[in-house]
């Protein structure tokens, strides 16, 4: 099956997603500052560096789409019909280096955790969050 697009066109539509500063990572982050959490921002210093880190509680979040991270049994993740065989892969190295770069910060002494992207749809936001207070 051919794209439905053409390159020009696909490549402006991939160019204009973005990797930081994202809706659901921005729901977090409202929500912690909100009650009374500080954090920094993409530590570069940190293996796989996290979305929000919790220095004061030794913690990283990752926000991740369900999509490009491959959240297994999600309605959210759907494999592409063009390409197929390419975005298998691509979504399998990324599930890779997510498990190590966990491992790493555990290593560390770290505490790891990791909120998906339909976790925090309007039915299932409260709830996500609230859970992410008792875990933090």
């Amino acid at each position: 099956m051919t794209d439905v697009h053409d390159k020009a066109t696909r490549s402006y539509n991939m160019s204009r997603i973005k990797g930081k500063n994202t809706k659901p990572e921005m729901l977090v982050r409202k929500f912690l500052f909100a009650n009374g959490f500080r954090y920094r921002l993409n530590v570069k210093t940190l293996p796989g560096k996290p979305d929000i880190v919790l220095p004061k509680y030794k913690t990283v979040i990752f926000v991740n789409g369900c999509f490009w991270h491959g959240h297994k049994g999600c309605k959210y993740f759907v494999v592409p019909k063009t390409k197929t065989e390419w975005w298998l892969n691509k979504i399998k190295e990324t599930q890779k280096r997510d498990r190590e770069k966990e491992i790493e910060l555990n290593v560390l002494g770290w505490k790891v955790i990791t909120i998906w992207e339909c976790e925090l749809k309007p039915k299932t936001k409260d709830t996500t969050l609230n859970k992410l207070i008792q875990q933090v």
